[in-house]
């Protein structure tokens, strides 16, 4: 079996300090064969600089995905020609930097294959998803019998629907971009672990990751404020997904959900070797 951890958007400072002190317990504990994390929001809640990146794949991230936010940051823009462990969603036109899939060789030696595409209901409008992963699907399978997907989308109908879609073609289809880890994880019937959003690492004492009061003020108000990175109640969310690599099928996907406390425990606790 492949365990593979992916690790809900990353908020800011907050989020990777959670990474810093937290992932090598993770992966220890859960014997974690490959890391994927969601990072377009690592730079102060928008976007992620190269920086950023380097400081997240030294942490133990294998593989990184994007999504709305990912040019918010210029300088990341000629970073995907350098780094091809990053990706975006592959459903951005022609000819935008970088790919939207990479394969992976997770510390077993099994090939894993990621892919990253975005929604478009209530986001910007890009080409179809649902036709897009399909040949995204078919460029890595040749490589690998793995393949992750990580769909970055608002509606919870268009997660559940692309779910469907996918069942029985790759290991795992799981959602981001709303912040709010839902709890509907479940194997699917022909083999594919699913969530429709695993949530976001960094402060859960706040609005999706961002200050309460600038929120809430601009409720009251409709006035402009700006938006700063919380810092209370720092939380990792993420998802720990168990395939079978002779099969391409999910056995299980378990939710995490830490706090601080509970990551030092974990660091300090032993752990039985596999």
């Amino acid at each position: 079996m492949t365990n593979l951890l992916f690790i809900g958007d990353i908020i800011g400072r907050p989020g990777r300090d959670l990474l810093r002190r937290g992932l090598a317990a993770i992966s220890s504990h859960h014997n974690i064969d490959l890391v994927i994390a969601n990072v377009e929001n690592s730079a102060a809640g928008f976007g992620v600089t190269p920086e950023i990146a380097h400081e997240l794949f030294d942490y133990g991230v294998h593989v990184m995905t994007g999504g709305n936010h990912t040019w918010d940051k210029k300088e990341i823009i000629p970073y995907f020609a350098k780094e091809p462990r990053m990706i975006r969603p592959a459903n951005f036109p022609e000819g935008t930097p970088g790919l939207g899939r990479h394969v992976a060789r997770a510390a077993n030696g099994v090939q894993v294959g990621v892919i990253n595409i975005m929604g478009r209901i209530f986001m910007n409008p890009l080409d179809d998803p649902f036709r897009v992963v399909l040949e995204q699907i078919q460029a890595v399978q040749e490589q690998a019998k793995i393949i992750f997907v990580d769909f970055h989308a608002e509606a919870t109908s268009e997660k559940v629907a692309m779910g469907w879609h996918l069942d029985g073609r790759v290991a795992a289809m799981v959602g981001t971009h709303t912040h709010v880890q839902t709890a509907d994880d479940r194997v699917l019937p022909k083999g594919t672990a699913y969530i429709t959003d695993v949530g976001m690492t960094g402060p859960h004492d706040s609005v999706i990751g961002v200050d309460r009061a600038a929120i809430i003020h601009r409720f009251l108000t409709g006035l402009p404020q700006r938006f700063e990175t919380a810092t209370e109640n720092p939380r990792l969310n993420g998802v720990v997904i168990q395939a079978d690599e002779t099969t391409g099928r999910a056995q299980c996907i378990t939710r995490l959900n830490l706090s601080l406390q509970e990551l030092d425990v974990m660091s300090v606790t032993p752990v039985t070797a596999r």
